[in-house]
């Protein structure tokens, strides 16, 4: 049996290799895949090499590099010492894109609602959304600008939502993705291509402007113009990872005469165990998504815009690589790999 395994093999350059099937050793899972989800910000950005060369990212991008944290399958192995009750359970994991993985038990997420196998696999992006939220301490009442409708951004404007926000401001200049925000009360797309921003969002919350911004477009020099939508003593939450930094940045106008708040949102912000004071891990959050999806109170099912084969990997990262402006969730299917 074999193990087939997307892989860059150098920067722009996809593959999918095979490679040899894992064992499980003591406290370990073997996981069959059912699906995967590209990530079209991190993967692209990785593969691309859209990176200063002395940056974080750089810890990613060293080649060949198995990319891939978007993954569901079903347990088909378990290893010494495990309770074989696993066997036959769906699980999520941060595992690549890879037809047989291995998993921890305190590592996984297991799906305790009937959901769709593409949609669970959202959790991760679901999870990063979440902690976002959270650490942005949306509240009942808010008006929240969401830059960015990519799949993150487009999660945090439903979640926001939720979450009890006013007003949720979707901003992007791809009407693809402009069109994807939910046409709900309490919910606005603009377009900055259309005009300036500032006297639209005045218009909407009776000149108040926005008591959140959230960053979701990963372009370092676009941050600075965010602020313009932010009210005074207003959250600014960078929840994009951006690519390099930002140039000429000034903390007097942008942060210490307004007053504003600047918070990273990273996913790896999340507390390490649940505790009464933080109770809200990544486990916790995804349990909580997939039983939003479950109740039909966070539609995902849109979010999806292709369902390809996993071995056509290269291709579809060569597509993405020319445009990812008209993809949002890109599925990767795994039936019969491996056979």
């Amino acid at each position: 049996m074999r193990n087939p395994t997307v892989v860059f093999t150098a920067p722009r350059q996809v593959a999918v290799e095979d490679r040899p099937l894992p064992v499980p050793t003591a406290g370990e899972l073997l996981i069959q895949t059912r699906r995967t989800l590209i990530s079209t910000g991190t993967e692209l950005t990785i593969l691309n090499g859209q990176f200063p060369p002395k940056s974080r990212w750089a810890d990613y991008g060293r080649f060949p590099f198995v990319p891939g944290y978007d993954h569901l399958g079903t347990v088909v192995e378990v290893g010494p010492e495990l309770d074989q009750a696993w066997l036959g359970r769906k699980v999520a994991s941060y595992a690549p894109h890879a037809a047989y993985v291995l998993g921890r038990p305190a590592s996984l997420r297991q799906i305790h609602r009937e959901i769709p196998d593409e949609q669970a696999a959202f959790f991760t992006l679901a999870e990063i959304a979440m902690n976002g939220v959270r650490r942005g301490e949306v509240t009942w009442g808010e008006t929240v600008a969401v830059y960015g409708l990519g799949l993150l951004g487009q999660l945090v404007a439903r979640l926001c939502r939720l979450a009890g926000a006013g007003l949720v401001i979707g901003v992007e200049v791809a009407p693809s993705r402009l069109a994807l925000l939910p046409r709900l009360p309490r919910m606005a797309a603009l377009n900055p291509a259309e005009g300036d921003l500032v006297p639209r969002v005045q218009a909407l919350t009776r000149g108040r402007l926005a008591d959140v911004v959230f960053e979701l477009t990963g372009n370092p020099e676009a941050i600075p113009g965010e602020f313009a939508l932010l009210r005074r003593q207003g959250r600014m939450v960078l929840l994009s990872s951006p690519r390099g930094p930002t140039p000429l940045f000034d903390f007097h106008d942008l942060c210490n005469s307004p007053s504003y708040t600047i918070i990273g949102a990273h996913n790896s912000s999340h507390p390490n165990c649940e505790t009464p004071h933080h109770p809200w891990t990544q486990q916790r959050h995804a349990e909580l998504f997939f039983d939003l999806v479950a109740e039909g109170e966070l539609e995902i099912a849109s979010l999806i815009s292709h369902r390809r084969p996993y071995a056509e990997a290269p291709r579809i990262y060569a597509e993405l690589l020319a445009d990812r402006s008209r993809a949002m969730g890109v599925v990767l299917e795994w039936e019969g790999a491996g056979a």
